[in-house]
């Protein structure tokens, strides 16, 4: 587009035409308001402000006064909403530990559960003072699966009458048990999978959604599901595959409902740390959350994102994503930060990076 002295003398040209042109009063006619010569001078107002913003160091330019535009709805300062099956805690700056709390039922997960998660972590991925979430369950197992007192529930809630209707109705249920894993995934804040005793079932889906996994010694997994008499339909099916990386595994797993012991887990890349016990379990699962938490949210946010965006999809596409992202976020001050921290032979816990 030329130096920037041509930008300056361009927007000139566009303010001195938009002058000499006479103004309309507001309530003038169509035929008036399509004249050519009218369409330019929104289109010159618009180039000068965009020449202005482009000058290095200008302040941001509005295109209409502050007092005439709508107010940005503050972020609710109040207490997070409540929860009845979860229990949320701020165990370290910056790291959120969310329970499963139902140990009566060893964790089953009823239809408020499954709702309570997809507004928890909507939730947590909107909090700008959190950089990491640890999941875990209470009492004697990380979770039995689904509440098997809920299944018949479900399908007495289907309208009567057409079995197609019947079959979209259920459809969307399905779809909405889904959300409530996969939205740990869309969760930008790295999430990681504390297991002890029994993960059954959708357990496994949910565990399958996170970004690290670690369990103690006693832990089990079970892809419960075709003992139940249907198919995992939440996302062990689709997200085991590509964590385990033995198709025969997997399917082997799914179709004979065969329970997997920790130290199996670990070999097959189920999880990456097995540790003794549960106490010692949290303890590490909290510290590597962290040692995430003291990174820049930025890099780990965006690490995060670029890792789930190329997980299906060729390298060529992966490298195309990183690309345009980075192009926004190496402009981050938190680059200059870390590296004058590393030139100062200090770690990342050093340095103060803002909330994202």
């Amino acid at each position: 587009m030329g130096n920037f002295q041509d930008k300056l003398e361009l927007s000139a040209h566009f303010r001195l035409a938009a002058r000499r042109r006479p103004a309309l009063p507001l309530a003038a006619g169509p035929e008036a308001r399509g004249a050519p010569w009218r369409r330019a001078e929104p289109m010159a107002a618009g180039v000068a402000r965009l020449l202005r913003a482009l000058r290095p160091g200008a302040a941001p330019v509005l295109s209409r006064p502050v007092s005439s535009m709508s107010p940005v709805s503050p972020v609710p300062s109040g207490s997070p909403r409540e929860l009845q099956t979860l229990r949320v805690a701020r165990e370290r700056p910056h790291v959120l530990h969310l329970q499963l709390h139902r140990p009566s039922k060893r964790n089953a997960l009823n239809l408020q559960c499954w709702r309570e998660l997809v507004q928890a972590f909507q939730d947590i991925s909107e909090d700008p003072s959190c950089r990491a979430v640890v999941v875990s369950g209470a009492g004697s197992a990380f979770t039995a699966g689904i509440d098997l007192a809920d299944l018949g529930s479900i399908v007495a809630q289907l309208p009567d009458g057409d079995a197609a209707r019947r079959a979209w109705a259920l459809r969307r249920r399905i779809l909405e048990f889904q959300e409530s894993f996969s939205v740990m995934e869309k969760c930008p804040k790295p999430v990681i999978a504390a297991v002890h005793g029994a993960c059954v079932g959708a357990g496994v889906d949910l565990i399958s959604a996170c970004d690290i996994r670690f369990c103690s010694q006693d832990a089990s997994f079970q892809v419960k599901e075709v003992d139940m008499g249907l198919a995992a339909d939440v996302g062990t099916l689709q997200r085991l595959p590509k964590i385990v990386g033995s198709q025969s595994l997997v399917n082997e797993l799914a179709l004979t409902a065969r329970v997997m012991r920790a130290p199996e887990a670990l070999s097959c890349g189920l999880v990456s740390r097995v540790l003794p016990d549960k106490e010692t379990l949290l303890e590490v699962a909290l510290g590597v959350a962290s040692a995430i938490a003291a990174r820049s949210p930025v890099a780990v946010q965006g690490t995060k994102i670029n890792l789930v965006y190329a997980r299906d999809r060729p390298v060529s596409e992966g490298l195309q994503h990183v690309a345009t992202w980075n192009m926004a976020m190496l402009q981050t001050e938190d680059v200059p930060k870390s590296v004058q921290a590393a030139l100062d032979k200090k770690g990342p816990e050093d340095v103060p990076f803002a909330k994202l």
